[in-house]
């Protein structure tokens, strides 16, 4: 038995058979539908889906590692075989880019080496967004691996980019003035602060852990807040944002509550019926740990209550 803390969604699909109905199947899908979960196989999906439609694209891929996904399983293989299937799902969505398309890749760094490389020679490559999760396992011989690193792509030279949407509220440690005023910092009731430009470090997000609403048992579920900064930064309201690997639904639950639209596309139904969960939930509670009234804020901290 859970404790009552404990807020992971784990349920069966026997037990989740009201989500479960919500979930579009693969042969049921008409190409048009958006705002929804999509169960089945991403290639035979995208053949569906109609060219120059998406705004957005955020890619979680399964990294080059063994790993199993409640009964899916993925193999590690040899980078190039990596990179040939990087260049399958790349060639198999590209088409379904607007022109004006941003694009997110997910990857740890051994996949990076093929998946860089790949992004590289297809789309216009920006930048690398590191991702200090903290969490990993230690290791007797080698450095504990507790880093993800994103990629930043675009289709072309123009595309979105919400700059003030994704400004981190720093504090301020040694406040100069001029002529008695404050240079360059504001004041609160949480004390003395600043905005300045997002890096492509990012140390101010934690993974989801058991007393998170948002927390499934996915056993690489990305954090809301993390999904928020990319949707926030490269998107804008009522844009559609699509994603090829879903898992347990967060690229589409974080679109909903930022008034984004969405398509989840993923082939574990059980997954998709997590999912589904998580976006009835979005309907009463907009919450993004870590995010509140358009500022994010340190890892594990929130602002004080007025």
């Amino acid at each position: 038995m859970k404790s009552e803390r404990n807020k992971t969604i784990d349920f069966s699909l026997d037990n989740g058979q009201e989500y479960v109905s919500r979930v579009i199947k693969e042969d049921c899908y008409d190409g048009k539908s958006i705002n929804c979960t999509i169960c089945g196989d991403t290639f035979k999906v995208l053949e569906k889906m109609p060219d120059d439609s998406i705004d957005l694209l955020i890619v979680d891929p399964p990294y080059n590692l063994d790993k199993d996904f409640h009964g899916n399983g993925f193999k590690k293989s040899s980078t190039e075989k990596y990179a040939d299937y990087t260049e399958k799902w790349i060639n198999a969505v590209k088409k379904k880019l607007k022109k004006t398309a941003s694009i997110y890749v997910c990857c740890d760094w051994k996949s990076a080496l093929s998946i860089g490389q790949v992004l590289e020679n297809n789309f216009i490559l920006r930048n690398r967004i590191t991702w200090q999760r903290e969490k990993g396992r230690g290791a007797k011989s080698n450095w504990k691996n507790s880093m993800e690193d994103i990629f930043f792509a675009t289709v072309s030279d123009d595309y979105t980019f919400n700059l003030d949407a994704v400004k981190q509220k720093k504090k301020v440690i040694a406040p100069y003035k001029e002529n008695g005023k404050p240079k360059d910092w504001l004041e609160d009731e949480n004390g003395k602060y600043r905005y300045t430009c997002p890096s492509n470090f990012w140390d101010d997000i934690a993974v989801p852990y058991w007393s998170m609403p948002e927390n499934t048992a996915h056993p690489t579920q990305k954090p809301e807040k993390l999904i928020a900064k990319l949707i926030l930064a490269s998107s804008n309201k009522g844009d559609l944002v699509l994603d090829i690997f879903a898992g347990s639904g967060t690229t589409g639950v974080v679109a909903k509550k930022l008034d984004r639209n969405f398509i989840n596309i993923e082939q574990n139904l059980l997954y998709c019926a997590w999912g589904e969960k998580r976006l009835l939930d979005a309907r009463e509670n907009k919450q993004i740990q870590g995010y509140s009234n358009g500022i994010f804020y340190e890892r594990n901290t929130k602002p004080k209550k007025k």
